[in-house]
């Protein structure tokens, strides 16, 4: 069967389960300071759509997109259930999610996620989807744990 993304509620036990995992991953790397990470009770605002990739019925992905001002949006909570990591189950989250903003009339999606080697990985798979190197937005300032990151759609 192939992978399947599609809005869901992350109060969804499994959801939650692999979510925390990602909070857990973010507040062990990054100074709780500088960890922008959300919660579940913070995805569930209503500029917040949040998608599950699933497999056979298998949770293997998380993502979400906030609109944040009219034509910008921020790719929120991404995280690939370490199992599956290394099968494009972040890539075609990124490419889902990007899609689901074009067809909502967006014309940037932005990021912020680590500067340090634990998000290497992420970087590398956001740098491959288009996205580059950015000054802050929104309400991130830049530090020594973080880069932005956008791509123009």
């Amino acid at each position: 069967m192939a992978l399947i993304i599609r809005e869901e509620d992350p109060l969804t036990p499994d959801f939650k389960a692999l979510l925390q995992t990602h909070l857990d991953f973010c507040h062990e790397v990054t100074p709780l300071e500088h960890s922008f990470a959300l919660d579940v009770e913070k995805l569930r605002a209503p500029e917040i759509t949040v998608f599950a990739a699933r497999e056979d019925g298998v949770l293997l992905g998380v993502g979400a997109l906030k609109i944040f001002e009219p034509g910008h949006g921020e790719l929120k909570s991404m995280h690939t259930a370490k199992a599956a990591r290394g099968q494009g189950v972040g890539r075609a989250m990124v490419n889902h999610i990007v899609d689901f903003a074009k067809a909502k009339g967006l014309t940037r999606v932005s990021l912020e996620t680590g500067s340090h080697p634990p998000y290497e990985p992420a970087r590398r798979l956001y740098e491959s989807c288009g996205f580059t190197y950015c000054e802050a937005f929104g309400d991130y300032e830049l530090s020594d744990f973080n880069v932005c990151m956008t791509l123009n759609l």
